[in-house]
């Protein structure tokens, strides 16, 4: 890849920072210097104590179906390739008839930029009311057979319905990008990169994600 190449890339990814935001009963997340040059330590090495849910993370199946794929059976076809970032403007919740509206598509991977983009939340306080993903919505999308779907905030699903939309979206093989950044991107077509840790056996893994417009003629 050039380097001119690699400079039409929008890293839509949150930082992962020590303390940061995160889901109420998840770890906190910790990032410290375990071994220090400064303290006579041939290198400086950073140890991690997260979630596997922390910031810009991908949900496998096994995160609400004990039996489920594991984050390392995700095929890089998943996670790689066009997608559609779609403006949701329902201020409480991405609902049935607003997502009908976008015509979601069998295959693809649909990216909702919520009302969540609006401000900063990965430096804020953990809110409750943030834009959710509701279970009937869930459900559609189940129905039209797409590949992926993404969101601006830590979870797809709400506070109270959560466990349903996970449910309708995982128990149909869709994988579910959290934790966006969508704050600087523009409703429309881009290439999609999102390629999670590959931690054997577990429900989630944090990610880098990054898109790329492909122009009005796609």
């Amino acid at each position: 890849m050039s380097e001119r190449d690699a400079s039409d890339w929008i890293d839509v990814s949150v930082p992962v920072t020590d303390g940061m935001i995160h889901w109420p009963d998840d770890p906190q997340v910790k990032l410290e210097l375990w071994n220090s040059i400064e303290a006579g330590d041939p290198a400086n090495v950073t140890r991690l104590d997260l979630s596997a849910h922390t910031g810009t993370h991908v949900d496998a199946p096994r995160h609400f179906f004990d039996s489920g794929p594991a984050i390392d059976a995700m095929t890089l076809a998943a996670m790689i390739g066009p997608a559609r970032v779609i403006e949701i403007t329902d201020s409480e919740s991405v609902g049935e008839a607003e997502l009908t509206a976008h015509d979601p598509r069998p295959g693809e991977r649909l990216l909702l930029r919520t009302q969540n983009s609006s401000r900063p939340w990965a430096v804020e306080p953990f809110r409750e009311d943030f834009v959710n993903l509701a279970p009937a919505a869930a459900r559609l999308l189940a129905r039209r057979g797409v590949r992926a779907v993404g969101i601006d905030y830590l979870s797809i699903g709400g506070m109270v319905d959560g466990r349903e939309t996970h449910e309708a979206l995982l128990g149909a093989g869709i994988w579910i990008v959290e934790g966006l950044d969508l704050s600087s991107v523009e409703p429309g077509a881009y290439e999609f990169l999102c390629l999670p840790l590959r931690l054997v056996g577990s429900d989630g893994a944090p990610a880098r994600a990054l898109l790329r417009d492909l122009g009005p003629t796609h």
